[in-house]
């Protein structure tokens, strides 16, 4: 689909910033919504108290009576990357407070599905637990939480998932979008909340001298950082100011080397120095990693990474999850143009211009692990919402679907107003505004993707959504140095609803090559007689790129290429168009 370049209104004199504070960031800032020098603080007492948290107090109560008791606690994570890094961070942090008798469960998506079912608590009662602790998930976990109340084991439920009319009968349960919750930051990941739980219950336990008697080294809460940072960027919440608080102090720790074994060596196996990451290198490269255990075989492998004490065992862990990521992304390459020619099918080519204003596609070769990646990849083609649906199981009579979707059209809440006007359609959804899943009947696919795209139609007000790419203007000459790209870099972190600066301009072509199979290598000046730019477009539409061109509108980041030592600007190239 063509995509149009808008530029950010930004206002930068009407705002309160910092004195001294670089003109460019100013604009940068403004263009964000970011009006006040409170709105950049980034150090740890700027963050929001859990005391704001409904239901703080009884999930500390019940945690400091595990502690205390030696009850059994077990965690049942998540099998995605904030899944696995709250239950690393649970288990950790559990365990540095005293607990004695803390396992982790992480249901293998393949045979289980997602969520505290009955069918995991079963699973879970041959640890004979106590104590059943919910990461990332199990606000919907309606049926499971009274499973497990009915087998005697208590349950303490913290998600940031929305949730549905009725909550568990939960002992406890802790998540910023509840009904009621007064925290500000709702948009906080899985991996976030159960870092305040386990800061709460830390204070809880030196307020009540657990600490003094015990002669247990309190711990540092600012340790667990690194994990929150990392779960935070994969799972793509927006980064408010609490949230880029939380991952800031994770990515200096990762930068000074403070970082736990796994972390590091996820990094290290991706071909990212620790040294110099910024949330990109998280969600970029840490990232999949660790969630490529969960698509192509256990989370469990991407846990005990996390957990790893020891550089060496670490590095064996990472090792297995970078072999596991390459087996993903094949996989991803051949669904994908399954994919595509499904699309074809539908409209005659790849602008969308034909397309229901809502996608739905299903395949039964497709692997379940990957669906929701490859409707993010449609997704950005199309730019329009996309399920992409493929078997529960083989043989299964269900289907698995993993939904992405555009601004402006809530993804959870169409499949609420779907639910709710057709009883039994489907089987059991959740999720977000920009990403969701459910579960159908595979004889419903067609009843369910007609119904998806009128949803759409109505929502949108049969209004065909456009491609943006919203800029932050041109660059001055000046701008395009090295001194400016480490400015841009460390004034962040950027990521989802805060996003990395991107600028747009016109530049004369001087050279152009393919790189690798599909990538365009770029030297460029911004105007005559301007010094040439190393520029990059990784995946370019190739045969819509006239090739020879000598003029072009570029969108880009401004970056630092590094190579033997030696630092030059280069121009990352997010749209290009021959002039």
């Amino acid at each position: 689909m063509d995509k149009v370049i808008r530029r950010r209104s930004a206002e930068p004199g009407q705002c309160d910033f910092p004195p001294g504070l670089h003109p460019l960031l100013q604009r940068i800032y403004a263009g964000r919504g970011i009006s006040a020098a409170a709105d950049l603080e980034r150090e740890l007492s700027a963050l929001l108290q859990p005391a704001d948290l409904l239901g703080i107090g009884p999930a500390t109560a019940l945690l400091e009576r595990a502690v205390r008791e030696d009850l059994r606690v077990l965690i049942i994570g998540d099998y995605d990357a904030d899944g696995a890094t709250s239950t690393a961070l649970a288990v950790s942090a559990l365990r540095a407070c005293g607990a004695r008798n803390v396992g982790y469960l992480v249901p293998n998506r393949f045979e289980y599905g997602y969520g505290l079912t009955p069918e995991v608590v079963e699973l879970a009662a041959a640890a004979n637990p106590d104590v059943l602790v919910t990461v990332d998930n199990g606000i919907s976990s309606i049926e499971g939480v009274a499973e497990a109340n009915r087998r005697g084991m208590q349950v303490l439920v913290t998600d940031h998932h929305l949730p549905g009319e009725t909550l568990p009968d939960a002992a406890a349960i802790v998540n910023p979008n509840q009904p009621g919750c007064g925290f500000a930051a709702r948009s906080t990941a899985g991996v976030g909340v159960i870092f305040y739980v386990m800061a709460a219950l830390r204070t809880r336990l030196r307020e009540n001298d657990w600490f003094a008697e015990t002669r247990i080294p309190e711990p540092r809460m600012a340790e667990f950082l690194d994990l929150v940072a990392l779960g935070t960027v994969a799972d793509v919440v927006p980064l408010e100011r609490n949230n880029r608080i939380l991952v800031w102090h994770g990515l200096r720790r990762i930068r000074a080397g403070q970082a736990r074994p796994g972390v590091l060596a996820l990094l290290e196996v991706a071909g990212r120095d620790p040294a110099r990451c910024v949330a990109s290198d998280l969600g970029f490269f840490a990232g999949p990693r660790l969630n490529a255990a969960g698509r192509i075989d256990d989370m469990s492998h991407g846990v005990e990474c996390l957990l790893a004490e020891t550089p060496a065992e670490a590095r064996r862990l990472a090792e297995h999850l970078h072999t596991l990521n390459g087996e993903r992304r094949e996989i991803e390459a051949g669904m994908l143009v399954q994919a595509e020619q499904l699309v074809e099918a539908l409209a005659g080519d790849l602008s969308g211009t034909d397309l229901p204003l809502a996608v739905s596609l299903y395949d039964p070769s497709w692997h379940q692990g990957v669906i929701g990646i490859l409707a993010s990849r449609i997704k950005e083609r199309l730019f329009r919402p996309v399920i992409a649906f493929a078997p529960a199981a083989e043989g299964s009579a269900e289907l698995k679907g993993s939904g992405r979707s555009i601004p402006g059209f809530h993804l959870r809440d169409s499949l609420a107003r779907i639910d709710a006007a057709h009883p039994g359609l489907i089987r059991r959804f959740g999720g977000h505004a920009m990403a969701a899943g459910l579960t159908l009947e595979a004889d419903r696919f067609e009843t369910f993707r007609d119904l998806f795209a009128e949803d759409a139609r109505q929502s949108m007000d049969d209004r065909v959504p456009r491609g943006e790419i919203l800029s932050d203007g041109e660059l001055g000459a000046s701008d395009f140095s090295l001194e400016v790209a480490a400015l841009l870099r460390e004034a962040g972190p950027w990521g989802q609803a805060f996003p990395e600066p991107l600028f747009d301009g016109e530049f004369e072509v001087l050279d152009q090559r393919t790189v690798g199979e599909r990538h365009l290598k770029l030297s460029v000046a911004a105007g005559a007689g301007a010094a040439p730019l190393d520029a990059i477009a990784f995946n370019p539409d190739l045969e819509r790129w006239r090739d020879g061109a000598s003029r072009a509108r570029l969108a880009y980041r401004l970056d630092i290429n590094r190579y033997r030592g030696r630092e030059s600007v280069q121009l990352v190239v997010e749209h290009l168009e021959a002039l």
